[in-house]
């Protein structure tokens, strides 16, 4: 075990342990609908990663430490084999820890997003972010009203407001460690290391609407999963989980049963 504190989940229902792994700027709040489906089958582990939600925060942020923590939560609740979803960023820690602790991992599930390198994309994102200052955006409406001026689309506005609590009274921030996801933005698109493979299936959750797994990528799927299937959810973008829950859910039951 690492030096450093288990990860903060929400843990529900009983059953093979499922493992939910949230993106870049999220937590594991944006998956309490679907978890609490879930927990009908499963005992569900909705996690925050380091520097995100309730977790802890830390100068270090790449995937390896991501994947470290994941090894050290799952020793800590002695899970043993798990089922593992990873969306976005979570898809590169889930993927990363697949081909790393194969026998750990019986199913996998990854939610938009393919094991090649993505150019660092979020600039506007956290150049919005870095610009809010608490000492005079003191309401969510100031704070949203400042973060419009970097972000128009309000979806984004709304999920990165998910982040802002009363860190004591009359006192806003962020509960992500933001100057971390900053100095570490280069980190987030980074391919998977060559070489690696993971032989149970996996399962490839793309968006209709998304650019983040290409078809004609499959091949560099295939080199890192033998036995991986890719499935096109309908109606939806990068947040298919949030966009098309119900369709999410049955391909994800369908997968796991």
């Amino acid at each position: 075990m690492s030096k450093n504190p288990i990860l903060h989940s929400i843990i529900q229902g009983e059953g093979f342990p499922l493992l939910i792994l949230h993106g870049y700027f999220g937590a594991s709040d944006n998956w309490k609908t679907l978890g609490n489906q879930f927990a009908d089958d499963f005992q569900v582990h909705l996690i925050d990663q380091r520097n995100h939600g309730r977790s802890f925060h830390s100068d270090e942020f790449n995937y390896e430490a991501l994947v470290g923590d994941l090894y050290d939560y799952i020793q800590y609740h002695q899970l043993g084999k798990i089922y593992l979803i990873g969306h976005s960023m979570g898809g590169k820690t889930a993927m990363l820890f697949a081909v790393t602790y194969p026998d750990l991992v019986d199913k996998l599930i990854i939610v938009d997003i393919s094991p090649k390198e993505y150019q660092p994309h979020h600039n506007t994102i956290l150049a919005g972010l870095n610009s809010v200052d608490f000492a005079i955006h003191t309401s969510r409406n100031l704070v949203e009203a400042q973060l419009a001026d970097y972000i128009p689309e309000i979806g984004v506005r709304q999920f990165l407001m998910k982040n802002l609590y009363w860190k004591e009274k009359g006192q806003l921030d962020f509960r992500f460690n933001l100057q971390s996801l900053t100095e570490n933005n280069f980190e987030v698109g980074k391919p998977l290391p060559v070489g690696l493979t993971f032989k149970n299936p996996a399962l490839f959750l793309k968006g209709e609407k998304s650019g983040y797994i290409i078809l004609s990528e499959q091949i560099i799927i295939d080199n890192y999963f033998s036995n991986n299937k890719v499935v096109e959810i309908s109606n939806a973008g990068h947040w298919l989980h949030a966009e098309n829950p119900k369709d999410f859910y049955k391909e994800v039951c369908v997968f796991l049963k």
